[in-house]
């Protein structure tokens, strides 16, 4: 199971990420900032430059309860709207 050991805020919505197996990864997130709970993290610098890793969850999070699936960040997965637009964008084209 992959987890973050440790979380840099880099320029922008950038982050530098460090996961359990060792790998490092240099990642834009501003994609996954979606939704009224990641929206403050978006505006605020300050907000998004809090960003810390829950040692319990193995994820990073924000001092207003935002965070992201592990998985979601080592890119196993889509984050879960991304999966719910692409099965109605679909349904709208087939």
């Amino acid at each position: 199971m992959i987890r973050v050991r440790s979380v840099v805020p880099l320029e922008g919505h950038r982050l530098r990420v460090t996961f359990s197996d060792g790998t490092e990864r240099v990642m834009d997130v501003e994609r996954f900032l979606r939704g009224p709970v990641f929206e403050p993290v978006k505006r605020d610098r300050a907000l998004f430059e809090a960003v810390a890793v829950d040692e319990d969850l193995g994820t990073v999070v924000w001092p207003n309860g935002a965070d992201i699936d592990p998985d979601v960040l080592y890119g196993r997965y889509e984050p879960a709207w991304w999966e719910e637009e692409q099965a109605e964008g679909a349904k709208r084209a087939g």
